[in-house]
Formats: C-alpha cells, sequence, structure tokens
C-alpha cells in the first residue's frame, strides 16, 4: 500500500485475512464476532493505522453520535460546570460534544444552530439561549432539542431542564430579611434566561415578607459583570440607597462588588450581595461570594439524558425537569448597619 494513501476497510480485511463485511461488523461493536476474529480485525486496523470515515459511517448508521451545544456566553463560568455534565453523559454513550457560543446574541444563536444542523448533528442543546420560540421550534422539527436554563412552554417537542428560580431567589430574600434587611434591591436580565423568573421570585418574597419592593432595575444587558457594575451605581445614587442587592447572575454580583468598592463603601458592612448561580467564581477566596446554587453538572446530567433519549427514539410530549436550588451563604452578606 503507497504510504500516501489511507488505509481502507478494505486493507484492513485483507491484513486480518477476513471479509469486509466481518470488518464493520467488527468496527459497529456487533456482538456475534467470534473473539479471535475480532482480536485479529483490531490488530489489523491498528498496525494500518486505520481509522473509520465518520462521513461514511453516519450515512450508513444515520446518525454523526454528535450532540450539539450552543452556549449563549463562554465568558461565564456556570456553563463550564453544565459541561462538564453534558460531556461525561455523551462520553458514556459514545457521542462527541460539538460546541459552538452565540455570544448573547439571538441573531448570532440562529446562524450557529443553522451551522450545526448543517453539521448533521443528532440533537441540540442551548444553554440559556436567547433564541426566539419560532426558531427553536424549527430546530425541534429537525433533530431533538433539550433547552438548558430557559423554558419553552410554546415549543411542542422540545425538553427544557431547569433550576426552580422563583424559589431560588425566595430563599435569597428570606437570608437578607433574616440579617435584619428591608431595603432590598434587585437587579435582573430582562428577557435573558431565567431573568423573568427571578424577578417575578424576588416581588413574591418581597411581597410575602410584608416589605415594600425596593429598587429594581433590569436589563438583558445587566447579566455581565459590566452590566453588574453599572446596575449597581444606579442603585448606589438612588436618594435611599439599599442595604442589600439581589443580582440575577454570579458575574452581575461580581460588578456590583466592585462598583461598591469603587465609590468608597465595603461589602458587606454598607451593601450586602448575594449572586446566583455559584459557579466557581462565587467560591473563590476573595470573592466569597453568598449565592443560590444551581444544581449545574446535574443539570447538564439531565439535558444529555433527555437529548439520548429523543435520539434514541422515545417519543412523547415535551419533558420539563425542575430542579431545586439551595442557598450557599459566605461573606458578602451580614446584618445592615442601620435599619
Amino acid at each position: 500500500m503507497p504510504e500516501s494513501r489511507r488505509p481502507t476497510i478494505l486493507d484492513v480485511a485483507a491484513r486480518a485475512g477476513v471479509s469486509k463485511s466481518l470488518v464493520s461488523n467488527v468496527l459497529r461493536g456487533v456482538p456475534t464476532v467470534s473473539p479471535a476474529r475480532r482480536d485479529a480485525v483490531l490488530r489489523a486496523a491498528e498496525e494500518l493505522g486505520y481509522r473509520p470515515n465518520a462521513v461514511a459511517r453516519s450515512l450508513v448508521q444515520r446518525r454523526t453520535r454528535t450532540m450539539g451545544v450552543l452556549v449563549s456566553n463562554l465568558h461565564n463560568p456556570f456553563f463550564a460546570d453544565v459541561i462538564d455534565g453534558l460531556q461525561a453523559v455523551a462520553g458514556r454513550h459514545g457521542y462527541t460534544v460539538l460546541l459552538v457560543s452565540g455570544g448573547r446574541d439571538a441573531a448570532v444563536e440562529a446562524q450557529t444552530v443553522d451551522a450545526l444542523l448543517e453539521q448533521r448533528v443528532d440533537g441540540l442543546v442551548l444553554l440559556s439561549p436567547h433564541l426566539p420560540s419560532a426558531q427553536v421550534a424549527r430546530a425541534a422539527a429537525a433533530v431533538p432539542v433539550v433547552a438548558v436554563g430557559r423554558r419553552y412552554r410554546d415549543v411542542r417537542g422540545a425538553d427544557w431542564v431547569v433550576s426552580d428560580d422563583d424559589a431560588g431567589t425566595g430563599l435569597a430574600v428570606a437570608h437578607l430579611v433574616e440579617l435584619g434587611h428591608r431595603r432590598i434591591a434587585h437587579i435582573g436580565g430582562g428577557r435573558r434566561a431565567g431573568g423573568r423568573e427571578r424577578s417575578r421570585g424576588y416581588r413574591a418574597a418581597m411581597t410575602a415578607a410584608g416589605l415594600p419592593l425596593g429598587p429594581e432595575v433590569a436589563d438583558d444587558s445587566f447579566t455581565t459583570e459590566e452590566g453588574g457594575n453599572a446596575a449597581a451605581r444606579r442603585l448606589l445614587d438612588a436618594p435611599r440607597r439599599p442595604t442589600a442587592v439581589l443580582a440575577v447572575n454570579d458575574l452581575a454580583a461580581v460588578g456590583a462588588m466592585d462598583a461598591v468598592e469603587a465609590a468608597g463603601l465595603r461589602v458587606p458592612a454598607d451593601l450586602s450581595i448575594v449572586g446566583y448561580d455559584n459557579s466557581a467564581l462565587a467560591g473563590l477566596r476573595h470573592v466569597a461570594l453568598t449565592t443560590v446554587d444551581q444544581p449545574r453538572v446535574e443539570m447538564g446530567e439531565r439535558a444529555a439524558d433527555l437529548l439520548l433519549r429523543r435520539v434514541d427514539g422515545h417519543g412523547g410530549p415535551a419533558r420539563h425537569v425542575l430542579l431545586a436550588p439551595r442557598l450557599v451563604v459566605r461573606a458578602t452578606t451580614a446584618p445592615p448597619a442601620t435599619g
């Protein structure tokens, strides 16, 4: 065989002294092949440096064994843990994860979803997507789709996995009220994934505690460190400054911490701050952020399980998984200095 030519399945068959169909059965893991012949084929493939053609194999099996994953923001460490969970399940089932970013832009997300579909992925996992329902429905008509962190109630056949955001912000408000805070502000995420639910939970918890709603600033841009910083500066300029702030996520909370320190104030002595996600960033010793924990790895695992069930032909109505959050108290919350 010329060195410039890549080995083929026919070369493996000739080296092992078996038929092409038997080589194919070995490579596909057919259990009826005898151990001796399987060893001979695998040894021949190794000696020749043969690697199966993924495109040809996908045409035969009608699967690429790839899972397309769209992440809205690669800069948010929350998604790293979700992806860990996804990859663990995907790997156990022989799947490769093809990861792309939408850059927090719905139009870019739509383009990247189309690109993943052109790559013939077996299914899509959308991590906190900004895509409108119509585009998700179009993708779900082509392949199984699971959303993580966002509910698509009006998309038929699209599964989703979320943390109970209403309950999560309720835990945060209850913690601050127990510390003695009465003026609790909220930095919301606008229409971003989880934004509506977390703002709704904040309002419900404040009302349940018999407290007036504090200043609430919400915008799609407030889910980043820069956005949290800008939102906090707005709150600090209010005629009656809040004594505590609940941010839509950890990135916004860290941005708010920076704004407080830049104003010559201290966290938590002058202002308590609570984040949401319990990302790796929150646990850093110099950050030590009180935050609401989402079961990030489990969210990824459950999403991958749902997707692979669909890929394997388990149809039926859309499956919705709601996971319970918990509060993690660290160093950014304390009783207010004044009433």
